[in-house]
C-alpha cells in the first residue's frame, strides 16, 4: 500500500488552506521568521556601533549560530519526550522577553555588547529548542501526501524573511538601534498568539524511561541504519560548504570591483523572488519527477550556472545565476525533507530532525573562510572554478547513491504508514 497522490498543480495548496493548525503555525512562524531576519541582520551593525570593532561585529552573528547549532541535538531529545505545542510557545514567550530587553537598555542608553552577545547566545537557543519541534508538529497535523506542498511552503518562508527581512532592519535601523529589535520581539508574541490556536494535541507518545544520552544514541542509530539518510547526512554540510561559499566569493567579487551597494542588493533580492517562486512551484515539481532524479536534477544545474558567474563578474549575470540556483533549490530540498519526514517514526522525528540539521550546519561557519582563502590564492575567476571543481565531486556523492537515484514520486513512496510491522530499517522506496 502507497501513499496517495497529493494532487496535481496547486490541489495541495488548497488542501493545506484548509488545514487549520498548519495554517496557524505556518502564519505565525512567517512573521517571526521576519523578526529574526531583520534582528540578525543587525546584530553585526550594532556590535559595529556599539565597538567600532569588525570582530565584535562577526562574534555577535556567530554567537547566534553557536547557539542554534548547540542547541539542535538536545532539542531533538525534548521534542521527541515532551509537548511539542508547550516547547514552540515557551521558546516564543522566551524569544520576545529577550528581544524586549535589548529594546529597554537601548532606550535607556545602557546597552553593551555583553548584553547584545548575550542575547544573540541566547536567540540562538531558543531557535534552535524551536526548529525540532516544528518539524515534530508538522508531520503530526498535515498528512504524508500533504508533505511535499507543506515544506515548499516552509521554502517559501525563508526565502520571504530572506528578502524583506535586511531592507526593513535596515530601515528600522536606521530610525533608532533598538527599533528591529521593538519588531522582533512583537513578531514573537505574535507567534505565540497564533501558537495558542493550534487545535491538535501535540504532546509526545509516552516511551520508556531513559537517559537523554540513549535517546540521542537511538535517533543517530535509526538515522545511519537508513542509507537514504545516511547518504543526506554525509552530503548535506558539504554541499552547503560548497553553496554557501558559492555566494560569499561571488558577492566578495563584486564588492572588490567596486560595484555599487544598490546593484548588490539587487542581486540578493532577485534571488530571493526566485526562492520564493521555485517554493511555490515545488510541489509541482515533486508531484511529476521521481524523487531521486529531481534531488539530482537540482544538484547538477549548478554547475552550467558556474561558468557565466565565472567570466563575467557583473551583477545581472551573477543576479541571474543564483536566481537559477535557488529557483530550483527549493523542490530538491522539500523533495528530500517530505521523503525523510515520511520514512522516520513518529517519536524519532525531533532526534532525526534535529541530528540532520545540526550536521547540515556543521560546515557553514567554514564557508567564508574558504570564499576569502579561494579568492586572495586563485582571484575571483579561478575561485570560482574551483568551487565548480568542489562541488561536481560533492554531487557524486548523491549521484552514486541508489538510495537516492532509486527514490519514485510520493505517490509510490512505502512508508512507515504503509507498511505497519516492517522494521525501520528495511523501509526504503518502492
Amino acid at each position: 500500500m502507497s501513499c496517495a497522490t497529493y494532487g496535481a498543480d496547486m490541489t495541495g495548496f488548497r488542501s493545506l488552506s484548509r488545514n487549520h493548525d498548519f495554517t496557524v503555525l505556518w502564519v505565525g512562524q512567517t512573521i517571526s521568521d521576519l523578526g529574526s531576519r531583520v534582528s540578525t541582520f543587525v546584530f553585526p551593525l550594532l556590535a559595529y556601533a556599539l565597538t567600532g570593532s569588525a570582530m565584535w561585529s562577526a562574534a555577535a552573528e556567530a554567537a547566534y549560530l553557536l547557539g542554534l547549532a548547540g542547541m539542535l541535538l538536545p532539542s531533538g531529545v525534548l521534542a521527541d519526550r515532551y509537548d511539542r505545542l508547550r516547547i514552540m510557545r515557551l521558546s516564543s514567550a522566551i524569544g520576545a522577553v529577550l528581544y524586549a530587553s535589548l529594546v529597554v537598555a537601548g532606550a535607556l542608553g545602557v546597552l553593551t555588547i555583553v548584553q547584545l552577545l548575550a542575547v544573540a547566545l541566547a536567540t540562538g537557543v531558543v531557535g534552535g529548542l524551536f526548529s525540532p519541534a516544528e518539524t515534530s508538529a508538522i508531520r503530526t497535523v498535515v498528512a504524508t501526501d500533504d508533505l511535499p506542498t507543506a515544506l515548499s511552503q516552509q521554502q517559501a518562508r525563508q526565502h520571504v524573511a530572506g528578502l524583506l527581512g535586511a531592507p526593513l532592519g535596515g530601515l528600522l535601523f536606521g530610525l533608532t538601534r533598538w527599533a528591529p529589535f521593538v519588531f522582533d520581539a512583537l513578531s514573537y508574541a505574535v507567534a505565540w498568539v497564533f501558537l495558542g490556536r493550534i487545535r491538535a494535541d501535540l504532546s509526545a507518545k509516552p516511551g520508556p524511561a531513559r537517559r537523554p544520552l540513549q535517546d540521542l544514541t537511538e535517533g543517530a542509530r535509526f538515522t545511519w541504519s537508513h542509507p537514504f539518510l545516511r547518504v543526506i547526512l554525509v552530503w548535506s554540510p558539504l554541499v552547503n560548504l560548497t553553496m554557501n561559499a558559492l555566494f560569499f566569493v561571488a558577492i566578495l567579487r563584486l564588492i572588490q570591483a567596486g560595484t555599487a551597494p544598490t546593484a548588490i542588493a539587487l542581486v540578493e533580492v532577485i534571488g530571493g523572488v526566485c526562492g520564493i517562486v521555485g517554493a511555490i512551484f515545488a510541489p509541482w515539481l515533486i508531484d511529476r519527477m521521481p524523487t531521486g532524479r529531481l534531488t539530482l536534477a537540482v544538484v547538477w544545474s549548478m554547475l552550467p550556472v558556474m561558468l557565466p558567474m565565472a567570466f563575467w563578474n557583473t551583477p545581472l549575470v551573477i543576479a541571474a545565476a543564483l536566481g537559477v540556483i535557488l529557483l530550483l533549490n527549493p523542490a530538491g530540498n522539500a523533495g528530500t525533507g517530505s521523503y525523510r519526514m515520511a520514512i522516520t517514526p513518529p517519536e524519532l522525528i525531533g532526534r532525526v530532525q534535529s541530528a540532520m540539521q545540526f550536521t547540515s550546519m556543521v560546515t557553514m561557519p567554514l564557508a567564508p573562510v574558504l570564499a576569502g582563502a579561494l579568492l586572495a590564492w586563485l582571484g575571483g575567476r579561478d575561485a570560482i572554478l574551483a568551487l565548480g571543481v568542489l562541488t561536481a565531486v560533492v554531487a557524486l556523492i548523491p549521484t552514486l547513491s541508489r538510495s537516492v537515484r532509486s527514490l519514485p514520486r510520493p505517490s509510490e513512496w512505502v512508508t512507515l504508514e504503509s507498511a505497519p510491522g516492517v522494521p525501520a530499517e528495511t523501509v526504503a522506496a518502492a
